[in-house]
């Protein structure tokens, strides 16, 4: 597998994924143009996309959908409430549904309920020849009913969205600030470290945090709190990087 996390924030979240065979954009919230050049620039033709998974609903997630459909013949991937849901892809002939698990030449999708004030929002884990990716994002919290799917990936792509002290100070109003801390808001900081402990294992080569607030969360904050919460649970794991809003990250291989 390579992975290429192209965009992450609430301005959009798009991510670059190339199996053996197949290439998958997860989730299309940046606009064409943006995704389009930095497909360029990883040498891949924006037309060659096969899949586009679909984690949920929300603008910062789907608002590329309607152009991506009208300029290329990628199959969208959702689930059903999620169909019935957005109106840009209801008439749209090449829809795949997947509720629990989909086979797709050789890669195996494991979809998973998030906690997530969306219709119908989405976690997924990602595997081919014993090759694990996990997207985590888009959150309250994670079911532990969850991390027997979740244990010892390969590569996570995990939600470290807010500082929760810069989050309270901050400049959102109480009611929104209410929505990002609940359970049906977005992993703090301390959550992501926390559940981070929990699941890597000895096949983990790399985290990549995800989807962190321009507004409530700095780069090198999200980075000391794993840090310092791997030191606590005594994990020494430091191949972690952040996501950023506006420039791709590396091609990372696994």
């Amino acid at each position: 597998m390579k992975v290429s996390v192209l965009s992450s924030g609430s301005k959009g979240n798009v991510t670059y994924l190339e199996t053996t065979n197949k290439k998958f954009l997860l989730d299309a919230g940046r606009n064409y143009k943006y995704i389009n050049e930095s497909l360029k620039c990883l040498n891949v033709d924006i037309k060659t996309i096969d899949y586009i998974l679909i984690s949920h609903e929300h603008k910062d997630h789907i608002s590329a959908l309607k152009t991506l459909i009208a300029k290329t013949n990628a199959t969208i991937i959702v689930s059903q409430k999620q169909l019935y849901e957005i109106e840009d892809i209801k008439a749209y002939p090449h829809i795949l549904v997947c509720e629990d698990e989909l086979m797709l030449d050789g890669v195996k999708i494991f979809s998973f309920h998030s906690s997530h004030d969306a219709v119908d929002s989405r976690n997924f884990v990602i595997e081919e020849n014993g090759v694990k990716l996990g997207y985590i994002t888009d959150t309250g919290y994670i079911n532990t009913k969850n991390f027997k799917y979740l244990q010892n990936l390969d590569l996570y792509l995990f939600e470290s969205n807010h500082d929760i002290e810069l989050l309270q100070h901050g400049p959102y109003p109480a009611w929104l600030k209410k929505r990002v801390l609940s359970d049906y808001g977005h992993l703090s900081n301390k959550a992501a470290a926390f559940y981070l402990t929990k699941l890597i294992g000895n096949n983990t080569k790399k985290i990549i945090l995800i989807h962190l607030s321009e507004t409530n969360n700095l780069e090198e904050l999200a980075l000391e709190t794993i840090n310092n919460t791997f030191t606590e649970y005594n994990i020494n794991f430091h191949n972690i990087i952040c996501a950023k809003q506006n420039e791709k990250t590396e091609v990372v291989e696994i």
